[in-house]
């Protein structure tokens, strides 16, 4: 799924961006609030951040903080007209492209075109640079655990797994698998598996919802000037703004943020049109994530490993301080994911990063032993930890 952040207030593009039938579209007043929505896309290759022109000396402040940001995002100006002086500042702050107020639904399906084509030379440029890394070789009695508990359980699982497939498929068209590109150990890149929750034509059943124009009605603009987003910051009474993907929030959070005065939270959406009935039954129960034992089995990941992540993630992450990230098991629970939290409740992204590099490091069959056991805790007594799967979409919704 492509997504296309729209940073201003000119109500035509929004309308015009909006009718996008190739993507998911969503509008934000300043950086900060796209900066909510892009935080929460985790592969930043599906997305393009539009900026409406304003002001040269405030856009190029703005672009620069985005492109320090995001260094691999494909940011496009939004102009009415533009001298060549403007231009190449524009060019310099890191914009990759521009288009006019007006322009035509043709050259933004040429847009997501070329988005696919980019993404794909992403991949080949990665694999590029690392085909020589090749250093981690999984031990014989992970291999042979892996092989043991995926095989068993699919094995007892089968008739779950071939009734869900049966169910996705007589419920609606499209494929039974719905799979992303991520990148496991020695940057080896594989199709990340889950089972199919949501209708193949997707976007247009989110498109009826009114609540997603909301945002042009608003007049006030809550966060201010201020770049740098705060975690603690409440949202617009009208803003609504899809955040999507594998990211973890404590329950403790989760509750807390859900019972502020104005309902701030991260609400998933009961009625989201998108997602199948029985993908609602599959997301409820982490049904949708059995397809990963065939991971397991086939060798991309291990049972306990570092999260495989995303193309632009890893792309982030070749720098030698990082690369032993990669030099252990990917896997589908690891050391970070049942670490308790501190006071905060939670772990930063280099907290995170240095428990996978630790854990690449160190791991061992008691290791792995104890994680699984914690893992298996966590889930029965729904301590705080939660994983949200890749396409699992969430709204920062206000009611």
């Amino acid at each position: 799924m492509q997504y296309f952040v729209y940073i201003g207030r000119d109500s035509k593009t929004i309308e015009l961006l909006s009718r996008l039938s190739i993507g998911v579209f969503y509008a934000a007043s300043n950086c900060s609030k796209a900066v909510k929505v892009l935080e929460k896309i985790r592969e930043k290759y599906d997305a393009a951040l539009f900026f409406e022109q304003v002001n040269l000396s405030q856009d190029i402040a703005d672009i620069q903080y985005m492109r320090k940001k995001y260094p691999g995002l494909y940011m496009i100006l939004v102009i009415d007209s533009l001298s060549k002086e403007e231009a190449s500042e524009y060019l310099k702050a890191g914009i990759n492209n521009t288009i006019k107020y007006e322009t035509s639904q043709e050259a933004l399906k040429d847009l997501s075109t070329f988005l696919k084509r980019r993404k794909d030379q992403k991949i080949k440029a990665l694999q590029l640079k690392t085909q020589n890394i090749n250093a981690f070789r999984l031990p014989l009695w992970k291999r042979t655990f892996d092989i043991f508990f995926s095989g068993m359980a699919i094995l007892c699982l089968s008739p779950l797994l071939i009734f869900t497939a049966l169910a996705i498929r007589l419920e609606s068209k499209g494929p039974i698998i719905y799979k992303s590109k991520r990148v496991g150990s020695n940057y080896q890149i594989f199709d990340f598996l889950k089972f199919r929750s949501m209708y193949t034509d997707a976007d247009k059943h989110l498109k009826d919802f009114n609540a997603l124009n909301q945002y042009q009605q608003e007049d006030e603009d809550i966060w201010g000037e201020e770049l740098e987003p705060d975690i603690n910051e409440e949202a617009d009474e009208e803003e609504i703004l899809l955040i999507s993907d594998d990211f973890v929030i404590s329950e403790e959070d989760y509750i807390n943020k859900k019972s502020k005065e104005k309902s701030n939270a991260f609400v998933k959406l009961e009625n989201d049109p998108r997602i199948t009935k029985i993908g609602r039954i599959i997301r409820k129960y982490s049904i949708d994530e059995l397809p990963q034992l065939i991971n397991i089995l086939k060798g991309d990941m291990s049972i306990v490993g570092n999260r495989p992540l995303p193309l632009y993630e890893a792309e982030l992450l070749t720098s030698d301080e990082h690369i032993d990230r990669f030099m252990g098991p990917a896997g589908l629970t690891g050391l970070w994911q049942v670490e308790k939290r501190g006071e905060a409740g939670k772990l930063s992204a280099e907290e995170r990063k240095q428990l996978d590099i630790t854990y690449a490091k160190t791991f061992s069959f008691w290791l792995d032993i104890k994680i699984i056991l914690k893992t298996v805790t966590a889930f029965i007594q729904k301590e705080n930890v939660y994983l949200l799967p890749d396409d699992r979409l969430l709204y920062l919704h206000n009611r």
